[in-house]
């Protein structure tokens, strides 16, 4: 009787049960917490360290480089922008590279979710032994066509010029794949359907509602796009010829070439002014990058 009085007790006071079961201390993990965000800390810390040297290094001159190693601005930016510009005119490759990686990106991100959007929700005939095709072609690194490709460029008479570095571009299977795989997650079939009934044709239901829809992913990978054609040395390199149609890469390639190279001042300049567009074009879109990989997280 003692003991069932007990358990009744215990049991009869649904508050102070309550209260004692919120009496018991919580584990702490504010500790762990901030391990973690010190360690984060760190590593950022650390990989901004080379760029701020980048920085840095471009303003001092070549003796002082040479002396070791220190984050205080050096005197002598105007005079290693002297000497970078007596040897090229890094704003004209600046120019060239800037037109062609825009139109890359452009035409890319339009193109490859055209064809995403008819691998995805159309039907026809070798569909799927295209797409394969198409993966496989992802798998060949592109250096193996490049003899080739100069060849078909030389009979349809588009060397030196940017047909060959835009045109070509256009065509991702790695975009296509990407996009593709996002719009099936993201988009339903009867969406298109109800757009359909309601007569709407077939480019309008693409340009009003798949693209908004793919926009994240596209963005993502006009990340990528634009930063694989800023920085692409062998293409521009085989194709142009002229000296005022040459890209970014190309002309920091003779600049290291050439005596300025002894000019280390003047090459960190270089390298910095070429890196410029890459980071502010990743500081504005990469917040689609989160959007584009959590999407595929949430079920409805």
């Amino acid at each position: 009787m003692i003991g069932k009085t007990a358990v009744d007790k215990s049991f009869s006071n649904p508050v102070q049960n309550k209260s004692v079961i919120e009496s018991k201390p919580k584990p702490k993990r504010s500790i762990p917490k901030l391990i973690l965000y010190i360690v984060l800390s760190v590593m950022a810390i650390v990989c901004f360290i080379p760029f701020l040297m980048m920085l840095v290094n471009a303003t001092r001159s070549n003796e002082a480089i040479l002396s070791g190693f220190t984050l205080i601005p050096g005197s002598s930016l105007v005079e290693n922008y002297q000497t970078m510009m007596s040897y090229i005119n890094i704003w004209a490759g600046f120019k060239n590279s800037l037109i062609i990686s825009v139109l890359v990106t452009l035409l890319s991100g339009y193109f490859s979710a055209l064809t995403a959007y008819g691998f995805a929700f159309y039907m026809f005939k070798g569909k799927n032994a295209m797409f394969v095709f198409m993966l496989v072609m992802m798998m060949v690194p592109g250096q193996l066509g490049l003899i080739g490709f100069y060849e078909l460029s030389k009979t349809l008479g588009i060397l030196d010029t940017y047909i060959p570095l835009i045109i070509p571009a256009a065509a991702s299977p790695f975009v296509v794949f990407f996009l593709r795989q996002y719009i099936i997650t993201t988009l339903h079939p009867s969406l298109i359907e109800a757009a359909r009934i309601d007569g709407a044709s077939e480019f309008k239901i693409f340009h009003t509602i798949a693209i908004p829809i793919m926009m994240p992913a596209i963005a993502t990978m006009s990340i990528f796009t634009f930063i694989g054609s800023w920085n692409n040395y062998i293409m521009p390199l085989v194709v142009l010829f002229s000296p005022e149609k040459f890209t970014l890469p190309v002309l920091m390639g003779f600049l290291k070439g050439s005596q300025v190279a002894q000019n280390l001042g003047s090459m960190y300049l270089g390298i910095a002014i070429s890196v410029v567009p890459i980071m502010i074009a990743f500081l504005f879109l990469s917040k689609y990058i989160v959007n584009s990989i959590s999407a595929g997280s949430i079920k409805e």
